[in-house]
């Protein structure tokens, strides 16, 4: 039976940096995947529209991913909004859409908008809600490994090597945030990290995960 996928990102690309990859392999299975990006991601850093919102697009297509909400709370600044303005949105999506598996940015990670939004989905996606039979942090790259404590421990690795080249082509629409190598966030660097999380489960290539909940029922 095709799962209905859920995945939850602070801002346009993040959602490609931490599991690219793994969205493929359930599209290509045939399950439905829908994204949320909580910011618009621009209005700090840029202070202009850079074309994130059509990026997004274009990067969803590559994937596969059915629907993207796309939030537009103000980049950098959920910490002005009450955990309750966040959570809403994410549970009124989740009524409807129904997800078996939620993929969502870790707490552990260096950028605050990323905290915050893991407090809320922590909630927004309690277990009383018994279509949720999975939830897993992702990590994303250039906040995950510049967070401290460094908490975030993968117990789970997906094969990636068959869809890498897809991943980085879709990571590639968003050519306002490609960095110049070594950055972490640029496309040579990501395939480096890509060999790194795989080869450590004798795989050529791997994105990782670390579990919140999995539920057998």
């Amino acid at each position: 039976m095709n799962k209905r996928i859920l995945v939850v990102a602070a801002h346009p690309d993040d959602e490609l940096l931490g599991i690219g990859g793994s969205i493929i392999k359930h599209t290509m299975k045939g399950d439905i995947v829908r994204a949320i990006i909580i910011c618009e991601g621009e209005s700090l850093r840029y202070a202009k529209d850079v074309g994130q919102s059509k990026a997004t697009e274009e990067a969803a297509k590559i994937l596969g991913i059915d629907h993207v909400y796309r939030l537009c709370y103000p980049d950098q600044k959920l910490d002005t909004y009450t955990l309750t303005d966040v959570i809403a949105p994410l549970e009124k999506i989740s009524e409807e859409f129904q997800p078996n598996i939620i993929y969502c940015q870790s707490a552990c990670d260096a950028n605050r908008d990323h905290k915050i939004l893991f407090e809320a989905a922590s909630i927004a996606f309690r277990p009383i809600d018994t279509f949720i039979e999975e939830f897993y942090t992702f990590y994303t790259a250039s906040s995950t490994e510049w967070g401290y404590p460094r908490n975030f421990v993968p117990d789970t690795w997906v094969n990636i090597e068959d869809v890498l080249e897809k991943k980085i082509q879709a990571f590639e629409c968003y050519s306002s945030e490609i960095r110049e190598y070594p950055h972490p966030r640029s496309s040579r660097a990501l395939v480096n990290q890509a060999h790194f999380w795989g080869n450590q489960c004798c795989m050529d290539s791997a994105e990782v995960l670390m579990t919140i909940r999995r539920t057998i029922r």
